[in-house]
């Protein structure tokens, strides 16, 4: 089929079809399959996918082409039963192959000879066991054989790797000299285990490199980092307390054997662990809290400073002298032994009610010597019984009652109209146990059992300063 192009009268519209063309063939050099061509046009084609020439060139006859078609597919084995007939530069392939692979190879090879058109695919597909498995276990032989002979290259990348990574496991287990670099146990810990997974990660780069894998390499370090940032998702909430764990291992924020209320948890310190806290509890209870949670909490301690102050509530009658009753119970408190001198003992005005006074008297005690609770309880009855003998009125409330009968009468003024209740005689009781402040050694005596006994970690190091 013979094209004629038709003469352009412009040298612009010459020299764009010059670089059209040129592009054109660009293309279809780069490419390895393109489709055939079916129609021609007058006019230049706006994107083939081929060259059709305007006259074959006389070196590409039918006889030629097809001569050259068939002494490819001769050296190609898959392509030995396939058959090549050319007319007018149009190939029709036809005989049978192996798979559908075999046929579409045949077509790219023939599309890439010069001179041809289109190609008319005619070929049949083998249905034979033997054609279909051939290719398969050919392709099996050759990627066997493949990895023979590269079984030196990777005898030796499997050696770096190993030497690499027996390095590392070496230097994470030198522990003496991570604990010279980092003092805190558990920080020297993390970093020696970082270190021998950074190694295996070094000795990976270095034997790809050595086998020559970059691209895989490459690939594996992607689909790493993807499924690394998925992961850290997904253990969000372990991440935060460990690293919590850390903060709070290096900070010492509480010793053990300390009493310590984190939030609304109050207990005496056992341990610290790489998870959580481990607390007794006031009633001789084990409470773990996350260390997330102690972290980010409110940390009161009452055993990093001795000494504590109490105070309580006491109130007389409106007609009472208040500051000598503050004097009375200020000389009080400063009599009993385990309220300390230094600080003073203090007491205020807090309230003036409607029949009473309500005075706030404060002391210190310490924590040492002298139980807090016992203490502060046997300061109120003291300072209480010496305001009672003084004379002075502890007022009780006072509630009136009116009945209803349908006549008049006077409602009563005071419970002194109404009757007084008999005073019944007080007992003598000797006060042992009572009145004995000492503090209470059992909690704290539980606590060192705890920590003897159990062999878990305890980031609590006492050769650290606290924070």
């Amino acid at each position: 089929m013979n094209l004629e192009m038709p003469a352009c009268p412009h040298s612009l519209l010459n020299f764009v079809a010059v670089i059209l063309r040129a592009v054109i063939l660009t293309l279809v050099a780069s490419t390895s399959a393109t489709s055939a061509m079916s129609q021609s046009r007058e006019a230049s084609p706006s994107a083939p996918s081929s060259v059709i020439a305007a006259t074959p060139p006389a070196t590409s006859s039918d006889d030629q082409i097809e001569d050259r078609i068939q002494t490819i597919f001769t050296e190609v084995d898959e392509l030995n039963g396939i058959s090549a007939s050319v007319r007018n530069g149009v190939v029709t392939l036809g005989g049978a192959t192996a798979n559908a692979a075999a046929a579409e190879r045949a077509e790219q090879i023939a599309l890439r000879i010069e001179g041809v058109v289109t190609i008319q695919n005619q070929i049949e597909q083998a249905v034979g066991v033997e054609d279909n498995v051939s290719p398969i276990l050919e392709t099996t032989s050759t990627r066997v054989n493949q990895i023979i002979r590269s079984m030196p290259l990777l005898a030796v990348a499997l050696t770096v790797f190993l030497v690499i990574s027996f390095l590392g496991h070496l230097l994470a287990s030198w522990r003496g000299f991570w604990r010279r670099i980092m003092p805190n146990s558990f920080l020297s810990d993390l970093v020696a285990g970082a270190s021998r997974i950074i190694a295996v990660v070094v000795g990976l780069i270095v034997a790809m490199n050595v086998m020559g894998a970059t691209t895989l390499l490459g690939t594996v370090l992607g689909g790493a980092g993807v499924i690394g940032l998925a992961l850290g998702f997904a253990v969000r909430d372990t991440l935060e307390n460990y690293i919590s764990s850390i903060m709070l291992s290096i900070r010492q924020p509480f010793r053990a054997n300390e009493h310590v209320v984190i939030d609304e948890h109050e207990g005496i310190v056992v341990r610290l662990t790489s998870r959580s806290t481990v607390l007794m509890t006031l009633n001789g209870n084990h409470l773990r809290i996350p260390n997330s949670t102690v972290f980010k909490a409110v940390i009161l301690n009452y055993t990093r400073n001795p000494e504590r102050r109490f105070e309580f509530d006491l109130g007389v009658d409106a007609n009472d002298n208040p500051v000598a009753a503050m004097q009375l119970g200020l000389d009080t408190l400063k009599s009993l032994p385990y309220v300390l001198e230094q600080p003073d003992p203090e007491s205020y005005i807090q309230t003036v009610g409607d029949s009473n006074i309500v005075l706030r008297f404060m002391g210190w005690v310490d924590q040492r010597n002298s139980n807090f609770g016992k203490a502060r309880g046997l300061a109120i009855s003291a300072t209480k019984d010496v305001l009672e003998q003084k004379g002075f009125t502890l007022p009780e409330p006072i509630y009136r009652l009116r009945f209803d009968t349908g006549t008049s009468q006077p409602a009563a003024a005071s419970t002194a109209e109404a009757g007084a209740t008999p005073s019944r005689p007080k007992e003598t009781v000797e006060a042992r146990d009572a009145a004995d402040v000492r503090p209470d050694s059992h909690l704290t005596q539980i606590v060192a059992e705890e920590r003897a006994a159990t062999g878990e970690e305890d980031l609590l190091d006492e050769k650290r300063p606290v924070e």
